[in-house]
């Protein structure tokens, strides 16, 4: 009898436990959906074809601490290049229905479509690299080339500690032969085959990472045929720069300004404190070491 009355204390003691917990829960959220009721695809943390983004760089070991400041550093730039109206409604005036403008704003809201996020990190398995995927209204080239450009006129105010080269990327697409002319096609089409558009000098600079199907020289080959003959190859003194970024089954392209070089290659921890060469005295010149920097 003991034993049954001892069993029911436990099971009273669990029934009251589940219940305190059931109280503590959160409840469950719903996917957010967009308009016509169909729930948004979570967003998949790799990059794809047809993403555009931001690569970095950073340090071994401060991919952390690269990606928080970036998401502070891009949140900033966001609301200072891409302002948004401010959609909440004044106070109505006496005699209006509070209850039913509320409830109007309400379902106007739910009417629209949710904005996804503007900038996502991936996780990377390279060290000392980081990705953002952008969505619109961010325009990855010009949004780093603001940012850099701020950074290299007021270095004293200084935006990061972490990180190191920003490349922006137009457009990925898969890391073949057929993928880069995709690629390529719709990216250099703005810049060098609209009417009107006079001959252009421009350079391309490659970089690979964790791959070994397409090869530099093949890259670059393709890339300055899909510029085409009415513009000519100056690697110094270019109008506009490609850069093409080849990660394991990925490739991505952008077209910079001719002031690349000027801004450090967009590397942010360069700009901010550059990294001395040599230092003349007298009839002798004393070389200083180089620190290891991650381009």
């Amino acid at each position: 009898m003991a034993h049954s009355e001892k069993r029911k204390a436990e099971g009273d003691a669990f029934e009251n436990h589940e219940a305190k917990r059931s109280k503590e829960k959160k409840s469950w959220t719903t996917p957010k959906r967009q308009e016509g009721g169909e729930p948004y695809a979570p967003a998949r943390k790799q990059i794809e074809p047809g993403d555009s983004g931001i690569w970095a760089t950073c340090n071994k070991g401060r991919e952390g601490k690269c990606v928080a400041e970036l998401k502070v550093l891009f949140q900033e730039y966001a609301e200072k290049l891409y302002p948004v109206e401010d959609s909440i409604a004044e106070t109505p005036s006496t005699g209006v229905d509070v209850d039913a403008e509320l409830k109007k704003e309400l379902e106007e809201m739910r009417s629209k479509p949710i904005e996804q996020e503007l900038f996502l990190s991936v996780r990377l398995d390279t060290p000392c690299v980081v990705f953002f995927k952008v969505t619109s209204p961010i325009e990855p080239t010009s949004f780093v080339h603001t940012i850099c450009e701020d950074a290299a006129a007021s270095t004293h105010r200084k935006q990061s500690r972490s990180v190191k080269r920003l490349t922006p990327i137009t457009l990925c697409g898969k890391a073949t032969e057929t993928g880069l002319g995709e690629v390529a096609q719709k990216v250099l089409a703005p810049h060098f085959h609209q009417p009107g558009v006079k001959g252009k000098k421009f350079a391309i600079r490659t970089n690979f990472r964790n791959h070994s199907i397409l090869k530099r020289d093949g890259v670059i080959k393709q890339v300055a045929k899909a510029v085409g003959p009415n513009h000519d190859v100056d690697l110094k003194a270019f109008d506009l720069l490609i850069l093409v970024e080849v990660y394991q089954n990925i490739c991505g392209m952008s077209v910079v300004p001719g002031d690349f070089d000027q801004l450090k290659k967009y590397n942010l921890a360069e700009i901010f404190e550059p990294t001395p060469l040599a230092q003349p005295t007298g009839d002798s010149v004393i070389v200083i070491e180089r620190s290891p920097i991650i381009l």
